[in-house]
């Protein structure tokens, strides 16, 4: 049973050496960096008001602690919840729910082979493809099971499939590519001509598109945060605002130090991607990548009207490089358009303010070119979000040392992917064998990055090469 402690909480770490770099000795680490946002989490924004947050302001002592209230560190909190009935559990969230990475995706929560770093999205071959379909689509039902628990509200868990769309020639092949690939593996799939297109978005911007029905819908935030709202009621401890700032293993337990108490638990998860590195594992393997986003103010009756097409569709690019947009409708938080394009690679974990500044515009161009009769229309959000990734597409879901387990690198695939490395990392923690955890446990260790700045120099022209070859995609 959780306990606290009514006496004042311990200075450890001191003050001055909570950013420090992590310790020599492998059993203290001390962030070195905490979590930087640029712009709002849109999604967020755009629900109801939340209740105050809950943070830590006292020592208290847990089963299981999990660093990060995103996908991973939710779906980490079910599972042990699962397999552990009676667990203290305790969720350290640096900033509020949804408002991290977890509000700033598309909410694109995808069932099929979606390589990023690929042309046309397709996988490893046909039997990798198959056997990745499997555990994305059993993240889905995991995700399915808690919505229907919890009364997560259908809006935000609308499993209405996606499109790619293609505008140009070239695009058209990567969509047939994809689609011949699809049959391969015996997944459906709908070719939609221009006009289906048209009667979709209500924009004549698109060339063709590929339907697959097993992609679902999220309003991210609002899944996120009902998410955390049921396991509270299941008695999971979610604290928000409580970055961990230095973590350390002391006796068969790890101490983590936030700054109005410590947590003592005999088993640890950080399920907090790619700030997995600012606690020193993984050093220079992992890809901070971030992506930008804008969103418009709520369209009104007379734009909707100019607009025409359905009230709610995700569209991602056919070139993985291009624009997706996104239409939602009052359910999910208004009716509204999200144009999200671009990339950076930041291997600071912090991007700039000009990055958000020349993106807005990017967006502003993008959006245009797809509804010129929308032209105008002003933006209320922009934002950027990070992603973690690894040169040779792996995640880090594993034992890390003892009682310590993690569940990071998302690999462009947060909704979906994390969601896998959390209920991998319960498991582990909670002893249990599955799928996951050997599809997981089979992977090697990220591949080095080279060092900087050649590695941050030829990152980004990479990324706006790629960029410039599907601009009007």
């Amino acid at each position: 049973m959780t306990s606290t402690s009514g006496s004042e909480h311990s200075a450890w770490p001191p003050a001055s050496t909570a950013r420090a770099p992590a310790s020599g000795t492998p059993r203290e680490r001390r962030a070195v960096r905490l979590p930087v946002q640029r712009g709002p989490a849109a999604w967020s924004a755009i629900l109801p008001g939340q209740p105050a947050p809950v943070a830590v302001d006292r020592d208290m002592t847990a089963d299981f602690a999990i660093v990060g209230g995103g996908f991973a560190g939710l779906a980490a909190a079910r599972r042990l919840a699962q397999l552990n009935p009676g667990a203290t559990i305790v969720v350290l969230e640096a900033g509020r729910l949804a408002e991290g990475a977890s509000g700033r995706n598309s909410g694109f929560m995808i069932d099929l082979p979606h390589d990023i770093a690929s042309d046309d999205y397709s996988g490893h071959g046909a039997d990798a493809d198959r056997g990745q379909i499997a555990l994305n689509r059993h993240a889905i039902a995991f995700a399915r099971e808690a919505v229907d628990t919890y009364g997560v509200p259908a809006d935000y868990f609308d499993p209405a499939g996606k499109v790619n769309g293609a505008a140009s020639e070239s695009a058209d092949a990567l969509n047939r590519s994809y689609a011949r690939h699809l049959t391969e593996l015996g997944e459906p799939c709908e070719r939609l001509d221009s006009q289906a297109m048209f009667e979709l978005t209500g924009s004549r911007h698109y060339l063709s598109g590929l339907y697959t029905p097993g992609t679902v819908m999220l309003q991210p935030a609002g899944y996120v945060r009902s998410l955390g709202e049921g396991l509270r009621r299941d008695g999971v401890r979610v604290f928000e605002t409580s970055p961990v700032r230095a973590m350390r293993r002391e006796g068969r337990s790890w101490d983590l130090a936030t700054s109005g108490g410590r947590v003592r638990a005999g088993k640890v998860i950080l399920a907090n991607n790619g700030h997995l590195e600012s606690l020193g594992f993984e050093s220079r393997r992992l890809m901070h990548v971030f992506l930008y986003a804008s969103m418009t103010v709520e369209l009104d009756a007379e734009a909707l009207g100019r607009l025409g097409g359905q009230p709610r569709w995700g569209v991602t690019p056919s070139d993985p490089m291009g624009t997706t947009m996104r239409r939602i409708d009052t359910g999910q938080g208004g009716n509204r358009i999200v144009t999200r394009t671009c990339a950076t690679f930041e291997p600071g974990m912090e991007p700039t303010e000009s990055s958000l500044r020349r993106t807005a515009a990017v967006h502003r161009e993008k959006f245009e070119a797809r509804f010129p009769l929308l032209r105008g229309v002003d933006m209320e959000h922009t934002w950027a979000g990070h992603l973690c990734l690894s040169r040779n597409g792996v995640s880090v879901m594993k034992q890390l040392e003892e009682g310590l387990w993690s569940a990071c690198v998302c690999n462009g695939l947060g909704t979906t992917r994390s969601t896998l490395t959390g209920i991998g990392a319960a498991e582990l923690a909670s002893g249990v064998e599955s799928d996951v955890t050997r599809h997981f446990l089979t992977e090697p260790q990220p591949t080095k990055l080279p060092p900087p700045p050649f590695s941050t120099l030829g990152a980004n022209a990479y990324l706006r090469w790629k960029e410039w070859r599907a601009s009007r995609e």
